[in-house]
């Protein structure tokens, strides 16, 4: 797996905790070894450009995917196509203030925004109500799991 972190905010980030959370999440979803990440963490000007010119919305969010070759999640039986999974951008300044609204750590947020943009890039979506339940379920499942593999590894 080929997962290069690109951190262009200044936010100081643990960028091999990221890389290992996002090879464990794609081990998870059955991804080919061959396929391609790139994770980039950019300020809040910079997310809110790309927010405004590849959303149409106004101001910056929390995380954003470009999926590249529209992988889909493998099986036990067979993992998905090789290919270019895409980019997955994340503002820490927002992840910062969603943090504190929602009672946990910058860095929970993180991997939390983390997760979500790797399910965007493999096709989920949450706009309709079914859409929403499977991909937050999801979500929530592969984080648990990352938790029990960061306790097993002894990773704080």
């Amino acid at each position: 797996m080929s997962i290069d972190v690109a951190n262009e905010s200044d936010f100081e980030v643990d960028e091999k905790e990221l890389i290992d959370q996002a090879n464990f999440m794609l081990k998870q979803l059955h991804i080919n070894p061959a396929a391609e990440l790139s994770v980039m963490l950019v300020g809040e000007v910079a997310m809110a450009t790309l927010h405004e010119r590849f959303m149409d919305e106004p101001g910056s969010t929390d995380v954003l995917s470009f999926p590249m070759d529209e992988l889909r999640a493998g099986t036990k039986d067979e993992l998905s196509a090789e290919g270019i999974l895409g980019d997955v951008v994340i503002c820490p300044e927002v992840a910062i203030r969603q943090a504190v609204s929602a009672g946990h750590t910058t860095e929970v947020e993180l991997r939390l925004l983390l997760t979500h943009g790797i399910l965007h890039l493999l096709g989920h979506d949450h706009a309709e109500p079914d859409e929403h339940k499977v991909m937050f379920g999801l979500q929530a499942q592969l984080l648990l799991d990352w938790e029990i593999e960061r306790n097993r590894r002894g990773i704080s």
